[in-house]
């Protein structure tokens, strides 16, 4: 086939689009961690503090970040996940060294076998860990609440904006147990009041927010059911069992820390998503660890 010059003037400018494009794209899917997590910064809206536990708790900031896999607890299950999926960045909403302020002092000196080899994992993938709480928490509405109202369907049951309080269709506290279960995948959930008494008030308390918090809730006049994360069995479970002995009507949905929220990490990847478009954005769930026989 004959070659005209029109036909290679198109090549050519093909080529040299080709060639403009290429730089571009590269200085763009480079993107460090510190890039990443300056980005998110920003994006939330807020002030950074220095009073904060989000920081990075494992891993050279300055990495090339090949994927950011987004996680509700950065279990060693879910760091191997994240290799598998190409991630080297996870941004976590929990910690990952067992304490809020991930210190791992006295876990080296006492060479605790357990993190040797979470630290071992790390350091062998070359991964980073940036912990995503207080300011997930903090931005306006709340990152956490926000997916967690989604996956329960409670958006539209919501008393107040910014509120913890929602009032739905009267239903027993079995059955709205139940519903929770369902609709979080929850295996090992608990329940602390009378199964058969009617509901249509209640208070979400995601997390640990503390006894004084949860205890805020369950004794306001219009909460009979608080759905919550976890709590000390001494604290707020007693608590409940003692309002459900003097004869009030009050009951407590424990979804277990994790369940409780998993979803609003899921929609912290949806978020990052939006404005971090150079690398993959990846939600990998933490597995809820308990079990019944």
């Amino acid at each position: 086939m004959k070659t005209t010059p029109k036909i290679l003037v198109s090549i050519a400018l093909i080529l040299q689009t080709f060639v403009w494009i290429t730089p571009v794209f590269a200085q763009q899917s480079g993107l460090t961690a510190q890039q990443v997590i300056e980005r998110i910064q920003k994006q939330v809206g807020l002030t950074w503090g220095n009073e904060t536990v989000d920081t990075f708790k494992a891993g050279n900031p300055n990495t090339k970040v090949t994927g950011v896999a987004v996680t509700m607890m950065a279990t060693l299950d879910v760091l191997q996940k994240a290799v598998a999926a190409n991630c080297n960045l996870i941004v976590t909403h929990e910690p990952t060294f067992y304490g809020h302020l991930d210190e791992t002092k006295a876990l080296e000196e006492t060479n605790d076998p357990i993190y040797a080899a979470k630290a071992a994992f790390i350091k062998e993938h070359n991964l980073i860990i940036w912990r995503f709480h207080d300011y997930w928490h903090r931005r306006d509405p709340d990152g956490v609440r926000v997916g967690m109202m989604k996956a329960l369907g409670w958006e539209k049951y919501q008393k107040n904006v910014g509120d913890d309080v929602f009032e739905i269709p009267e239903t027993s506290l079995k059955k709205l147990a139940a519903e929770v279960e369902k609709k979080l995948d929850i295996h090992t959930m608990r329940v602390v009041g009378n199964p058969d008494i009617k509901v249509t008030k209640l208070a979400l308390a995601p997390g640990f927010p503390g006894f004084e918090y949860q205890r805020q809730l369950l004794a306001r006049d219009d909460v009979e059911v608080l759905v919550m994360g976890e709590a000390h069995e001494w604290e707020t479970i007693l608590y409940g069992a003692d309002a459900v002995a003097a004869g009030m009507k009050k009951a407590l949905v424990i979804m277990g820390h994790i369940p409780s929220e998993q979803a609003g990490m899921d929609e912290c990847a949806s978020w990052m998503q939006s404005f971090l478009t150079e690398v993959p954005v990846k939600f990998i769930p933490a597995l809820e660890p308990f079990w019944t026989p």
